[in-house]
């Protein structure tokens, strides 16, 4: 029988990750994420598993990126000012594909903003804070078991694919304590990626669309590993023809497998004639305001996406044949409206109900943007 417990929000993604099979956390505390790390200073070693707190979230990431090349499952943690501190090491990840697994609870910004405040204006940023071009996956869940089950999908991402993968999270879903039914380890899905010998450096050799093997860093055999632009070998490289096979491999190992990667929850779609997409606290507010405005007779239901990044654009596209109207309901300025408004048909009427003063819109006013919406 599942053990049904009350838990806060990030103690959940803590739990999960361990039973995801982290077992490397480096971190600096930063509100609203604090407690992730603080559990995971008492329960990691008395798993014999290992915590450190750095002195910043640079060498935060820095460590994971080091464990992770030893073998290790590594997580880190933080909030936006943090998180924009990460972005070089971020891009590093994403340049050699090493799979870390990143949260990000979202706080009131710009700068040090309002820390104890919720937000949802780091969507962007997680998708292109670092620069160049380049791949990167973002998980984004609203309820307390998705907490746990897309903690495990993080984990599961960033190994298979190599890459790191990010949680997003907002104050508020971090900080609240609910109900959960955790499951028992048995029944979890644990993707581990065996590792493999290479021969003659050739780390990166691989065709379009594969990943790279994990290697084993105690085989005594070199292995290089470089911030710049490489060869099969990880040699550095600038020669165009060899350029342009990696960052095709980079990108293809995340999109030739989109089917795998997104996920989102669907409510009341099957007649809807409004939309409402929406994610994480919002998407919370939005189910409310759905059921609210169906028990007043209005076809509307709720897209919730669980996936950020990549975009649900096919999914969304899929919908759009036959749904005409969307509400993108997000605590920010407009982030994803431009994604639907890059998605959408001509022949699809588009609204937003935006906010960023660090107060969760009510259900109460999502059903009041709906009912303004179908006039």
């Amino acid at each position: 029988m599942k053990q049904r417990q009350v838990l806060q929000g990030n103690t959940i993604v803590a739990k999960a990750a361990i039973a995801a099979g982290c077992d490397f956390f480096a971190g600096y505390p930063i509100t609203p994420s604090s407690e992730i790390a603080q559990f995971m200073s008492m329960e990691m070693p008395r798993l014999g598993y290992d915590f450190i707190q750095m002195e910043d979230e640079i060498s935060s990431l820095g460590a994971c990126i080091g464990a992770s090349l030893a073998g290790k499952k590594a997580m880190t943690a933080t909030s936006g000012p943090g998180f924009s501190l990460m972005q070089e090491h971020l891009g590093l990840a994403v340049m050699a594909e090493i799979p870390i697994v990143i949260v990000n609870v979202m706080r009131g910004g710009p700068s040090t903003g309002m820390p104890t405040k919720p937000s949802q204006s780091d969507i962007m940023q997680t998708r292109w804070g670092t620069h160049g071009d380049h791949p990167i996956i973002v998980v984004y869940p609203a309820f307390a078991s998705q907490l746990f089950s897309e903690t495990i999908r993080a984990f599961n991402l960033s190994e298979k694919f190599w890459n790191p993968v990010i949680i997003l999270l907002d104050e508020v879903i971090a900080k609240a304590r609910e109900d959960i039914a955790l499951p028992r380890k048995k029944d979890l899905n644990i993707y581990w990626e065996k590792t493999k010998q290479i021969e003659d450096l050739n780390i990166y050799d691989r065709e379009i669309g594969q990943n790279p093997p994990r290697v084993d860093f105690f085989k005594k055999y070199p292995i290089h590993i470089d911030s710049l632009e490489h060869d099969k070998h990880g040699w550095p490289t600038t020669d165009p023809k060899i350029v342009d096979k990696m960052q095709t491999l980079r990108m293809q190992k995340i999109y030739n497998y989109l089917d795998e990667i997104i996920t989102h929850e669907e409510y009341y779609l099957d007649d809807a004639e409004i939309m409402v997409f929406s994610f994480g606290i919002s998407a919370r507010s939005s189910l409310a305001a759905v059921e609210m405005a169906r028990e007043q007779g209005i076809k509307v239901g709720l897209f919730q996406a669980l996936t950020i990044w990549p975009f649900p654009k096919l999914l969304l596209r899929e919908k759009f044949k036959k749904i005409k109207k969307i509400l993108v309901v997000e605590m920010n300025m407009g982030q994803t409206i431009y994604e639907i408004e890059r998605t959408a048909t001509d022949d699809v009427e588009r609204q937003a109900l935006l906010r960023a003063n660090g107060v969760p819109f009510t259900p109460t006013e999502v059903l009041e943007a709906i009912k303004r919406f179908k006039k």
